[in-house]
């Protein structure tokens, strides 16, 4: 094995270890949701990828590398499209901060969509804000 690939190796799992810990204290510190999941999302995965090329460079082993590059690609996938999904419920069930959010483009999107609803002819009762539900 190549010794100096496993020195960079553990250099990367430790600089993974750390972003993993900034990770932590993100989702401790930072008060609104849509902040923690910036935090739970960015460093973390940033975090994993750089741990998992560390472990790929230690273990020196292409089943083990192949393994990681999937998990790398699953992590790519799935933090994404989790943290928008709970955006997104957070904000339809009205459990943001509103003093967090400086610009609302979503909110405009869901007002031009029920504007248009009503310009075809439905009526306004049955075109329902989500923002105004309990």
């Amino acid at each position: 094995m190549i010794v100096w690939l496993q020195v960079v190796g553990v250099i990367l799992i430790a600089a993974g270890v750390a972003l993993t810990f900034v990770t932590a204290l993100g989702m401790i510190r930072l008060s609104s949701l849509f902040a923690r999941m910036h935090a739970a999302t960015k460093p973390q995965v940033l975090g994993l990828v750089v741990m998992c090329g560390g472990l790929a460079l230690v273990m020196q082993r292409a089943n083990v590398a192949a393994t990681l590059l999937l998990v790398v690609i699953m992590q790519f996938i799935a933090a994404p499209v989790s943290a928008h999904m709970l955006g997104r419920a957070t904000y339809r069930l009205r459990q943001q901060d509103d003093d967090a959010i400086i610009v609302d483009e979503y909110g405009e999107d869901i007002e031009r969509a029920r504007r248009h609803l009503v310009q075809d002819g439905y009526s306004d009762e049955s075109v329902t804000d989500p923002k105004q539900q309990t």
